[in-house]
């Protein structure tokens, strides 16, 4: 099937850039309505600073083939969240797909700096835009995805529950962060599993988003070129490759197979059969295991 998703509506909360705008573009590909949220629109920047936009992202998804729906929203704010599932409610009468990607807290945490030395402001920020605002929007959005049968929900997070479980990630606050992510799709897995919706918790791998190719001076057509100073970058991925594993997911009519489980896009690759861009399978997490951290030399061969 060519749009496999083509009578199906998702909610794609955090899509302004990085891993939510490509599973959005990667959902309307397979022919879905993707309602695309975030707080940077053409007209006005969030926080973050960045250039990319909620209306990109929204055209972006119609060029892919589905039909893009921006609507300006900060997941923190609960009377925005409860306006934009009766919005979708209204127009749609259906929410089949809900992705909770909302992050943010690029510039709020510091590497490697223990709990009482890191600014407390920011970390306790970090925290709400990470966490707090998913619950929100399950909370809200929840009972329209009930409302059919076979409804998905994915936690976007950073890393496997296993990885995370062995390794101290960053800081006190984007390790709690992740890990509650992570938390959050096994908890919905228990809640939904018995009222016919699926949860997952589901992580890229090395992402080449908008904000690391920037901090490593590269484009996308010349990402490469970051080897030499990052040789491990090699086993990095577009943000179309965790797209393209929700669109499988959510085109897979057994996705309650995999109810409250921790998911890697390589790992649903090796399953579904889905590339990146380049037509390559990398497999992020198993390289980290087993050559980054290993020590080793930077070498794909095996792992994309």
């Amino acid at each position: 099937m060519s749009a496999p998703l083509q009578d199906k509506v998702a909610l794609v909360a955090g899509a302004t850039r990085g891993a939510g705008r490509g599973i959005a573009v990667e959902l309307g590909a397979a022919g879905a309505t993707v309602y695309v949220t975030g707080r940077t629109t053409r007209a006005r920047r969030s926080e973050y600073d960045r250039p990319e936009t909620i209306e990109d992202t929204a055209d972006l998804v119609t060029a892919a083939g589905g039909k893009g729906v921006a609507v300006p929203t900060d997941h923190l704010d609960r009377e925005q969240v409860r306006a934009l599932v009766d919005r979708i409610a209204d127009e749609q009468g259906r929410l089949d797909v809900l992705v909770n990607d909302i992050w943010g807290g690029e510039k709020l945490f510091e590497w490697d700096t223990p709990l009482w030395e890191h600014d407390l402001d920011n970390g306790l920020r970090l925290l709400k835009l990470a966490v707090e605002t998913h619950a929100v929007t399950s909370h809200h959005a929840l009972p329209l995805l009930l409302r059919n049968p076979g409804g998905l929900v994915v936690e976007v997070t950073d890393g496997t529950a296993d990885y995370n479980a062995d390794n101290y990630r960053v800081n006190f606050f984007y390790d709690l962060a992740k890990a509650s992510v992570l938390r959050m799709a096994f908890a919905l897995g228990h809640e939904l599993g018995p009222r016919g919706a699926t949860a997952v918790a589901l992580t890229p791998g090395w992402l080449r988003s908008e904000l690391m190719l920037d901090v490593y001076g590269v484009r996308e057509d010349n990402w490469r070129d970051a080897l030499e100073r990052v040789p491990h970058f090699a086993i990095s991925e577009t943000p179309h490759y965790v797209g393209r594993a929700v669109a499988a997911l959510a085109a897979d009519a057994d996705v309650a197979r995999w109810n409250g489980q921790s998911l890697s896009s390589g790992g649903l690759a090796q399953v579904y059969g889905f590339t990146d861009v380049d037509g390559s399978r990398p497999d992020a997490w198993r390289y980290l295991v087993e050559v980054q951290d290993a020590g080793k030399p930077a070498d794909t061969t095996g792992y994309r």
